[in-house]
């Protein structure tokens, strides 16, 4: 396995669509994305279900109790088999190719931890 990205997610239901769509179509082969349910309380883990069940390969989840953002990805970590790990919050969403042009510089630098830059985006 090449990356595992861990997807925190409390409450995000309007906008986690989008953010796992951006992850489900990314162009690096060889991943997993690992959505953390950190005791959300609307209908984020019906969507984390449906993406589950129409990609199992790729597609794995945890439920746990609320324990604050830093607590859910560490529980992210401790159930990922990638060679990188990723995060993405669940109100973000990434270009298709970041992981593979992420992944392609650590490798070719022989680099243990590499960043990428963002944009702030606003609806309004």
């Amino acid at each position: 396995m090449k990356v595992s990205v861990i997807v925190p997610v409390f409450n995000t239901e309007k906008v986690l669509p989008r953010c796992l769509d951006s992850l489900i179509n990314q162009s690096i082969s060889d991943f997993e994305i690992i959505v953390v349910n950190d005791g959300t309380q609307d209908k984020s883990q019906d969507i984390i279900n449906e993406y589950h069940r129409n990609h199992p390969d790729i597609v794995k989840f945890i439920i746990k109790d609320n324990g604050g953002l830093p607590d859910a990805r560490n529980r992210g970590i401790a159930y990922a088999s990638g060679e990188y790990i990723g995060f993405v919050d669940s109100d973000d969403y990434v270009e298709h190719d970041m992981f593979e042009t992420l992944y392609s510089y650590a490798k070719r630098k022989e680099l243990d931890i590499v960043r990428g830059t963002y944009k702030d985006i606003y609806i309004n």
